[in-house]
């Protein structure tokens, strides 16, 4: 079942023309991943979808119902959740207070750092006091507080130790396993592909590839060219804990 469909989707910046016609289908209970170099839209994609940054022209469903020309705020209702890149945290505010105001009815803080133990730890330091692993546990915290049916992480990884990207991809396989479906917005195409179901390649504002996981990572051409793997390198991670 699809739950999340883009369709001929055009955004711009100004006057740059960023997303150039991008379309997908996200199915109900997948981690579909987005991959590709810095600089060829995910971020935009992400914004888009979310309302953040309004296309121009296309189509985005949610359930069926049509979201492009509606707030983010609306879209959040909807059951759309947003991770930035960045992590864009209240540094401020504690752990716990960060949580407490994106809660949705039904849900809890308690709850929510059942899932991260090491913000469970750290509840009553501020944001600023949170190691950069810490402060992106608790973005994606604060995005599942609400309870999204959609969840989209952008560039969940990035600037992360391995121990830390470990426990992204435990997070992201838990959320699955419960129900949730992922967007996967990645640079890091090694770690996506340990955790996507179904992959997309976006080059110069379009997806220009769209495959399994293991068919992307056995394509040389397509890792070199569009996702900066060295060619002969990097074979696809088979660390389970990953």
């Amino acid at each position: 079942m699809t739950i999340l469909r883009i369709a001929d989707l055009h955004t711009y910046y100004g006057d740059s023309h960023v997303l150039q016609g991008v379309t997908l289908d996200v199915e109900k209970g997948t981690v579909t991943a987005i991959l590709g170099r810095n600089g060829v839209g995910k971020t935009t994609l992400c914004r888009s979808i979310s309302g953040l940054t309004p296309a121009r022209a296309g189509r985005v469903t949610l359930n069926g119902e049509e979201i492009a020309r509606m707030p983010p705020h609306r879209i959040h209702r909807m059951g759309l959740g947003l991770v930035p890149q960045g992590r864009r945290i209240f540094s401020s505010l504690s752990v716990y207070e960060n949580l407490a105001i994106a809660l949705a009815p039904g849900s809890d803080v308690q709850q929510m750092l059942s899932i991260f133990p090491r913000l469970a730890e750290r509840r009553h330091n501020r944001g600023n006091e949170l190691s950069g692993g810490e402060q992106q546990m608790l973005a994606i915290a604060r995005a599942l507080a609400a309870r999204p049916t959609v969840l989209i992480m952008d560039e969940p990884t990035e600037g992360l130790a391995p121990m830390m990207i470990a426990e992204v991809a435990r997070v992201i396989r838990r959320l699955r396993d419960e129900g949730t479906t992922v967007v996967l917005a990645e640079q890091n195409a090694a770690f996506a592909v340990k955790v996507a179901d179904y992959a997309h390649v976006m080059s110069k504002g379009k997806v220009v590839h769209s495959t399994d996981p293991a068919t992307l990572w056995a394509d040389e051409d397509i890792k070199t060219q569009l996702l900066g793997v060295p060619a002969g390198g990097s074979e696809r991670p088979r660390d389970a804990s990953v």
